[in-house]
């Protein structure tokens, strides 16, 4: 009886964690849609912040429909095949079913929100829905079974504590396909190939949106314990996670300002995004020296990125592909380089003695998920364009998509130039 009465007691303050957590990843939609309002232009700040909190509906029916049952449910290595609409689902950890489902859920549509950033300003608000409601229903799960519901990559003990890859490369890969397929945005490449600066609107809104997003983030990557039994571990993950973010941002700081001569907030700031996203993947297993280690890297990583999407006219108005596709790539490799099995790690890391082997391991997992949702967002994305098109029109993208898609303005009563 008091065994019992224990471990009931255990089960519910784990359930409080695991429901804090979810209300920091779930503020975390705030800090998305603050930072990609900020980098864009005024006339179009009504447009990506209903996307940011459709996307997020979209996510929660589409992951609650299908996407939990293909993500945790019984079925093969590709994908699970029971528990639609949650009928019969069970949980993924001793918490009860609905506590799990919603701190995935939440994950769930901080994938799905990282590709407004990308195709912002131009893509059309009906193409959107649709992608959201298929990359939560469908795409993201697959991936997430692969990974965390027994699939054949966690089978090869493919490490992503956090979801450096199952989140972040999965949206940011998907950002950059839909951002090469739905092409720049008007006047942002001259005839002769070079590239004109369209600033956003607000840095003061961007830098809040950072900061809702690194406050998040104590609730991605601790909250991924689903337990509060082991306070170390969860203590390492805190301040690896604030490390990593906090070199990030001064590596890209110094790497622009070295670069171009500025110190540039807007790269700070993706450069401190960057360190959080390359540290998810690890932040259990490594040291907090190689934390800063990630995210000094990270944070170089971003600035060639966005340096390296410009000179191939990929227009990404957020720096969603760099600070989220590049760095989920960085952070799941970082695993096998940095890990540690007396952390928790199913193999020692490089630097540890453990050779190639989960290098490899991380290697192969993240080639796979970067070619299936490559190919499988191009036919998501294609087949959009065919049945309702993805881009809206010249004149609506002059005038803003606000007027355009929405028949209002954010900033009423305030001159908004629409001449670029």
């Amino acid at each position: 009886m008091e065994k019992s009465i224990i471990y009931a007691s255990a089960v519910g303050v784990d359930t409080l964690w695991v429901l804090l957590a979810a209300f920091l990843v779930f503020f975390m939609q705030a800090g998305f849609g603050m930072v990609e309002a900020g980098f864009i232009r005024a006339k179009n700040v009504c447009n990506i912040l209903t996307k940011n909190f459709l996307d997020f509906c979209m996510a929660s029916l589409g992951f609650f429909i299908f996407g939990y049952a293909i993500m945790f449910g019984a079925g093969n290595a590709i994908f699970g095949l029971k528990g639609w609409f949650l009928i019969g689902a069970e949980s993924g950890s001793r918490v009860p079913l609905y506590a799990f489902w919603l701190f995935q859920a939440a994950f769930c549509g901080a994938s799905a929100t990282i590709v407004a950033g990308g195709v912002a300003e131009r893509m059309k608000f009906i193409a959107y829905l649709m992608y959201s409601f298929i990359i939560s229903a469908f795409i993201y799960p697959v991936v997430g079974h692969w990974v965390w519901g027994g699939g054949w990559l966690s089978q090869l003990n493919f490490t992503d504590f956090a979801g450096s890859t199952v989140v972040h490369a999965v949206g940011g890969f998907s950002a950059l396909v839909g951002t090469m397929m739905i092409k720049p945005r008007s006047g942002k490449y001259n005839p002769d190939g070079s590239a004109n600066a369209i600033a956003g609107h607000s840095i003061p809104l961007a830098s809040l949106g950072v900061f809702i997003l690194w406050f998040g983030w104590f609730g991605f990557n601790p909250g991924s314990t689903l337990s509060v039994g082991n306070g170390e571990a969860i203590a390492r993950i805190a301040i690896n996670t604030n490390l990593a973010a906090a070199s990030g941002g001064i590596s890209a700081m110094s790497a622009v300002w070295r670069r171009f001569g500025k110190p540039d907030l807007s790269m700070s700031m993706n450069g401190a995004l960057a360190g959080l996203v390359a540290i998810t993947a690890s932040c259990a297993f490594v040291e907090p020296w190689a934390a800063i280690a990630i995210g000094i890297t990270a944070g170089f990583v971003v600035v060639s990125g966005v340096v390296l999407m410009d000179k191939l006219h990929i227009d990404d108005p957020v720096g969603a592909v760099p600070v989220h596709g590049f760095n989920g790539i960085w952070g799941t490799l970082a695993v096998g380089i940095f890990g540690q099995k007396a952390l928790g790690l199913s193999h020692n890391g490089l630097l540890y003695g453990g050779g190639l082997r989960q290098v490899g391991v991380q290697t192969l997992g993240v080639i796979s998920v970067v070619l299936f949702v490559t190919v499988s967002m191009w036919v998501v994305f294609t087949l959009i364009n065919r049945f309702v098109g993805l881009r809206v029109s010249r004149e609506e993208e002059l005038k803003g998509l606000d007027i355009g898609e929405h028949g209002m303005e954010s900033y009423s009563g305030f001159q908004i130039f629409t001449a670029q």
